[in-house]
């Protein structure tokens, strides 16, 4: 499959500018979804700066995530999670890349709805587990059995994925491509954009 050209990543990525407005764009998702990836090209094609929440995390924590999880448990990990995604949601227009367990967070979730377009990034099982087991920094696969952690995963956070605004598949496609059904749809969005308010302290 040929990638979409780059004067037509540029013209949806200017249409999806103009739609966000001063909103910001969440990227939600499981680990492997492309959060970064997709999102680091959203921000390239709008003009937007990129986000990435786990880098503020290691940014505040002053330690790697995996370090975080090991020395601190995972509660207290999504406890500073939800406080850096909520300062981060502040800021804007930009585009922002979440963790895989950050949407999961009642508190988290409903700043990000009220607050900015949400886009779930939707992979299926072979997509996640053939990028995710090429990589050593995923905490919770370091773990016996890691196959079935994944699925699991799938199972308990597809629900509550699917409660983001809209959502795009990630496939084995030019990250490219991905990223130009993603702005297309954020052009189409407006209605939705126009009932989020910024969040506040």
């Amino acid at each position: 499959m040929a990638a979409v050209s780059e004067s037509k990543l540029k013209e949806a990525g200017d249409a999806a500018r103009l739609a966000l407005g001063d909103r910001n764009l969440v990227l939600v998702g499981l680990m492997g979804a492309g959060k970064s990836v997709i999102g680091k090209l959203l921000a390239q094609y709008t003009g937007l700066p990129f986000v990435d929440t786990d880098d503020e995390i290691v940014a505040a924590a002053q330690m790697p995530i995996t370090e975080i999880f090991a020395q601190y448990g995972e509660p207290e990990f999504r406890a500073l999670e939800s406080r850096v995604v909520k300062r981060v949601l502040q800021d804007g227009p930009q585009i922002v890349s979440t963790g895989g367990g950050a949407f999961m967070n009642e508190e988290t979730r409903e700043n990000i709805l009220n607050s900015a377009l949400s886009l779930w990034l939707n992979a299926d099982y072979d997509v996640l587990w053939a990028r995710v087991s090429k990589r050593s920094t995923r905490p919770l696969l370091q773990q016996p059995n890691p196959q079935k952690i994944l699925r699991d995963l799938m199972d308990e956070r597809y629900p509550i994925y699917r409660l983001a605004d809209v959502s795009v598949k990630s496939r084995n496609a030019p990250k490219q491509n991905v990223a130009y059904d993603a702005a297309r749809l954020i052009e189409k969005s407006g209605d939705i954009i126009a009932t989020k308010h910024k969040v506040t302290l």
